[in-house]
């Protein structure tokens, strides 16, 4: 049986599995990485669905590590769609000559700790097996679907779709009656687009969600170009930032402490701007429940302004959580796609989905009849993409019984009695609470600063400590807890995945105090880790 040998095995070739390849090369590590899709681009790969797009500004969504690669790329529009993000991460591998060192068309199975040699043992679907000193997770936060599991899906005579799993080749759904499942933020960008196609469109929400206008149009060249005049600024303002972006431009006031009239001018101002801006409208948005009606309020005004039916536009307004205590969602057309003659809106909370049917689906009040019916419920998010991989450390605990209260890392970045793992953009990190470029451009550099020096002192291990785990949870925990975070039933507490612990998963205290914390702990010698080798170090 043949076994290849490296220094550094990366699970997932993303932004971030692409980056620590061109890193670590950079170093002379021997490094290779394993993707299961037959293309790199990670989430971007696998999410094609219609609509599917960015929601944030395209040129801070992007590497800042080179300025070959800043001046060599010109994106076409404010939030960039998903094909042109693939085509983005193909130019990233083809101009930095990555693509020998990507493995695709493999899904890594097993990775298992061997005590005694200080290395990981890792088996693929081909049945390859990797030695590597270090193996390196970048397998994604939002990278497995959640599966549909309604009672009688087989039976259905029409073809299902996830929006997760799109058809490379699309859909076409023109005089078709269909069905889409779930008004999260891949419904919200796609069912403009489905709409406009089929016959008829029947919407099934259990939970709607808030959604601000994206305003998405062409790139704006005067823009772009002050943007580039003050790049190294810019990118340095996003990485000591709250979010790791500039366009949500956050207000320092509270929303209590001005009048009603200046508070409204806040509001409409920032709906005009469109995007992210509106989650930052003031200070106390994320931690005040006073402050944070008054932004809902506002929300929900602007939802009956733009719905038809007030009983549509009443069933589209979230009540039963804090605004944007969910992923808010950015969108182009979703509300007004609801004014639509062919498009209905059935309340799935009131009369939930019983079962599929050969010919639909039935909720407690009705069936209905389908052609086509569309899954858009999400993913396993943060720690999906780990608990498929047979991941073993000390003693050959798993990491799903380490995980089994919910997920533990310190700074998400490793795990006590996992030595020589990392996760990039780990539970316990900013990760999805922020720009993921940003994020994941300062666990790479981290990352690899670390095993540089590892190999500096002629250590072969390192591993997390108990103690710093636990304390680090603790603090994650404790921020959260000073927000609205945790009153919503979110994504971002695992509270979508049936029997997934209900724990908030990121790290809320920002980019910028986290990127502080990092670099704190490796200037004082990586505290909190304990390192061995040869040298004794």
């Amino acid at each position: 049986m043949t076994v290849t040998r490296l220094d550094v095995a990366v699970v997932g070739a993303g932004f971030s599995g692409v980056y620590l390849l061109h890193k670590l090369r950079g170093l002379g590590f021997s490094v290779r990485v394993y993707e299961a899709g037959d293309g790199v681009g990670g989430t971007w790969f696998w999410n094609r669905y219609p609509g599917a797009r960015v929601d944030m500004e395209s040129q801070e969504y992007s590497y800042s590590f080179s300025e070959e690669l800043e001046d060599s790329w010109t994106w076409s529009e404010r939030y960039s769609a998903q094909p042109e993000i693939l085509a983005y991460l193909n130019h990233v591998a083809d101009t930095l000559k990555l693509r020998d060192g990507i493995q695709l068309d493999t899904r890594v199975a097993t990775a298992h700790y061997n005590e005694v040699a200080r290395r990981w043992t890792l088996t693929t679907d081909g049945g390859e097996t990797i030695d590597a000193r270090f193996c390196i997770m970048a397998t994604g936060c939002l990278s497995v679907i959640k599966e549909p599991d309604f009672e009688g899906l087989e039976s259905f005579k029409g073809p299902t779709y996830h929006t997760g799993r799109w058809p490379r080749e699309g859909v076409d759904f023109t005089g078709q009656r269909v069905g889409v499942v779930g008004t999260g933020s891949s419904s919200i960008q796609s069912l403009p687009h489905i709409a406009a196609q089929a016959t008829h469109v029947t919407v099934f929400q259990r939970t709607p969600n808030y959604s601000v206008p994206a305003h998405n149009g062409p790139l704006n060249q005067d823009s772009l170009a002050v943007w580039k005049a003050n790049r190294a600024e810019n990118r340095h303002k996003e990485r000591i930032s709250s979010g790791g972006f500039l366009s949500s431009n956050p207000n320092e006031k509270s929303a209590l402490e001005v009048s009603e009239a200046e508070r409204r001018a806040e509001f409409e101002a920032r709906w005009a701007v469109g995007g992210f801006a509106m989650g930052a409208a003031f200070n106390d948005i994320a931690s005040s429940e006073e402050a944070n009606a008054l932004i809902a309020d506002f929300v929900a005004e602007k939802i009956r302004g733009l719905v038809n039916d007030p009983k549509t536009a009443d069933l589209l307004t979230p009540k039963t959580y804090p605004f944007a205590t969910k992923r808010l969602c950015v969108d182009t057309g979703y509300y007004q796609t609801f004014n639509r003659d062919n498009v209905t809106l059935i309340d799935a909370a009131t009369t939930p989905i019983t079962h599929i049917t050969p010919t639909g689906l039935a909720t407690t009040e009705r069936e209905f009849a389908f052609d086509s019916i569309v899954f858009a419920i999400g993913f396993d998010a943060m720690t999906g993409a780990l608990s498929r991989i047979d991941i073993r450390g000390r003693g050959g605990l798993t990491l799903t019984e380490a995980w089994s209260e919910g997920p533990k890392t310190y700074l998400g970045l490793a795990i006590a009695g996992f030595p020589n793992l990392f996760t990039v953009t780990g539970p316990g990190s900013p990760s999805v609470l922020s720009n993921m470029v940003v994020s994941i451009e300062q666990h790479v550099e981290w990352i690899c600063d670390c095993m540089a020096h590892l190999r500096a002192r002629q250590a072969d291990l390192i591993e997390a400590t108990q103690e710093a785990q636990d304390g680090w949870v603790a603090h994650v925990n404790e921020a959260a807890s000073m927000t609205l975070y945790p009153k919503a039933n979110s994504w971002y507490m695992g509270a979508n995945i049936p029997g997934k612990p209900r724990v908030f998963m990121p790290y809320i205290g920002g980019v910028g105090a986290y990127r502080e914390i990092c670099d704190g702990i490796a200037a004082r010698d990586y505290e909190g880790f304990v390192t061995a080798g040869p040298a004794g170090a």
